[in-house]
């Protein structure tokens, strides 16, 4: 009888055990962010305190997180992407990486920037601009350039950084900005991108580097998104910014749901969550543009009213990456490398 009651009382234990490992497995979820390291923790550090489930996060480059997704597309490993430029989560949706979900939180961001089949929802808006340190200036006796026309004058020659556009989001923005800056004149595009060429000094993996170099005086000035390059001049860096007089584009940074990815119904919950007030102030504070009508604007000194936006197209965007990579690929890169 004891024996018995023993063999019971063990068998119990163990489906307890179980039990508890699966409740422990639930809470979490994993997730891949193209937002910069300090937002994502902010960010996922406040959801956890709420909801008590953890993010297990990567940060990686837009580039990177379509490539990572693709390749784990037999198994995926991660159940969200959180943040990036929107053509790339387009492009992501068209390879069939991401899923559909319909967020009750999706109510709160403009109908023009979510997805009409519920694949992506927009965030926050980034337009491109450009960054000066400004005591490298001093040295070089540089002025500010306040257009893509400036960006290409002699005396910038190898003293600008920006990203590489096969890895980089707001490298292809930059790109498609420039097309649309010539009226959709490709051919005159990749004329101005090849003179651009000579007055960059390197390419970097991620969009967001070029800035933090500009901030420590590494090059005298960078091509990134506003918010970034803000965010580095009220911490302190000597930058001047520019939005481009002749024209600028912008990100919409996004979130995607991954297909097939573990921890589906945790995946859902931070996704309605990042759409609510209090992760929008905490992505606000980053001095973006958010979208959700439930955030509270930080103040950037910079008026989206007051900018020449140019009339992008993230799907046409999307649609042509390939093939506008490929081309910046054969005719810039082989210029820089000379």
């Amino acid at each position: 009888m004891i024996s018995k009651i023993t063999k019971i009382f063990a068998l119990s234990l163990f489906v307890l055990q179980l039990f508890v490992a699966g409740a422990s497995a639930a809470e979490v979820v994993k997730a891949y962010t193209t937002m910069e390291e300090p937002l994502a923790k902010a960010l996922f550090d406040e959801f956890e305190k709420e909801t008590g489930i953890k993010v297990e996060w990567v940060r990686l480059s837009g580039g990177e997180a379509v490539a990572r997704l693709e390749a784990e597309q037999a198994n995926p490993q991660a159940s969200i992407w959180v943040g990036g430029v929107g053509t790339q989560h387009i492009e992501a949706q068209l390879k069939g990486l991401t899923t559909p979900y319909r967020s009750r939180m999706a109510d709160n961001i403009p109908e023009k920037y979510r997805d009409p089949e519920n694949y992506w929802t927009g965030l926050y808006i980034g337009p491109i601009a450009f960054c000066m340190n400004t005591k490298r200036a001093e040295e070089l006796k540089l002025e500010m350039p306040r257009s893509w026309a400036d960006l290409v004058k002699p005396e910038y020659e190898r003293k600008v950084r920006v990203a590489h556009p096969s890895t980089s989001g707001t490298a292809y923005n930059v790109v498609t900005t420039v097309i649309r800056v010539f009226d959709g004149d490709e051919d005159k595009a990749f004329d101005y991108l090849k003179k651009l060429n000579n007055s960059v000094e390197q390419y970097t993996r991620s969009g967001s580097a070029p800035g933090k170099s500009c901030a420590i005086g590494e090059i005298p000035i960078a091509i990134g998104y506003l918010h970034d390059q803000v965010k580095l001049r009220n911490e302190g860096a000597p930058l001047e910014i520019a939005v481009p007089s002749d024209g600028t584009g912008f990100e919409t940074a996004s979130m995607s749901l991954v297909k097939g990815g573990p921890d589906a119904l945790n995946a859902k919950k931070l996704y309605d969550w990042v759409l609510g007030g209090k992760a929008m102030d905490i992505i606000a504070k980053w001095y973006v543009i958010p979208l959700s009508s439930l955030a509270r604007p930080t103040e950037t000194g910079f008026a989206l009213a007051e900018m020449k936006l140019v009339d992008q197209d993230d799907r046409w965007d999307a649609s042509n990456k390939e093939r506008l990579v490929d081309r910046w690929n054969k005719e810039i890169t082989s210029e820089y490398s000379k």
